[in-house]
């Protein structure tokens, strides 16, 4: 860049300092939100830090986002009041398991995002079961978009008759006389799918209630492309950047555009 423009590393950095961007244009409507944070940095050194999204699917439009140390749930209202305040009626929320969500969005259906409950599951028992109960568990996650409530309720509690004195088997430890479960990755994963059951088919209710957060994920995986070029950033270079990117995903659809996606 410097040298196509005949300018040096410390004026560029000037300019990139000096760079505001504009404001988000709005164009308050009914919406089926899908929300999620991506983290930058090392939780393990605290120096972490988050984006949180807030977007419209069907448009695929950002409508809304903050930069943050964590997410919270304060941060997911703020979000919610911002867009309600425009005008914005959300419909229904998707997202992951983070509780603060739930609490943030309440009297607004839920929807379970079907990738993360995959991974809760996958947390337990791990990609390649070594457990019948574990190949099973990791089987039945999968058939989410195959298959309706009632089904899926019935295989979770046919599950649980076979299963359940098997999650239950304790170990006991020879030095402390302390147990244990012998089985805890199997006893998550199972505790988990039954946690999130009744938001796991909300997307039945309307067709424009995303499934999952996909839109999000390929969004997440666009900026992290992008800022893993620029490593040398600081914080507050890579928000800027960051930014910007939010912004060029976020242009208020036309009046025409919307009758088309909604």
């Amino acid at each position: 860049m410097g040298i196509e423009y005949g300018l040096d590393k410390r004026t560029v950095r000037k300019l990139l300092g000096r760079y505001e961007s504009p404001e988000k244009s709005h164009n308050p409507r009914k919406v089926n939100l899908v929300v999620d944070a991506t983290y930058f940095g090392l939780r393990k050194e605290n120096t972490s830090w988050c984006l949180i999204v807030f977007r419209c699917p069907k448009s695929k439009e950002n409508l809304w986002w903050r930069f943050c140390d964590t997410e919270t749930t304060s941060v997911y209202r703020e979000g919610r009041e911002h867009l309600e305040k425009l005008g914005y009626i959300i419909l229904s929320v998707t997202g992951d398991g983070f509780g603060g969500i739930r609490q943030a969005f309440y009297g607004i259906p839920f929807q379970m995002c079907h990738v993360h409950m995959e991974r809760l599951v996958v947390k337990g028992t791990t990609k390649n079961p070594q457990t019948e109960a574990g190949i099973v568990l990791l089987s039945l996650v999968r058939t989410l978009k195959d298959t309706d409530p009632s089904t899926f309720k019935s295989r979770l509690k046919k599950f649980f008759d076979k299963y359940h004195s098997f999650m239950n088997e304790k170990t006991i430890h020879p030095i402390s006389g302390e147990w244990s479960y012998s089985h805890e990755g199997v006893r998550f994963a199972y505790k988990s799918l039954v946690n999130f059951e009744k938001f796991l088919f909300t997307y039945k209710q309307n067709k424009n209630i995303s499934r999952t957060t996909n839109s999000l994920e390929g969004h997440f995986s666009h900026i992290n492309r992008v800022t893993s070029i620029h490593r040398g950033l600081s914080k507050t270079q890579k928000e800027k950047v960051i930014n910007s990117i939010c912004l060029a995903s976020s242009v208020a659809p036309s009046e025409e555009k919307l009758k088309y996606v909604l």
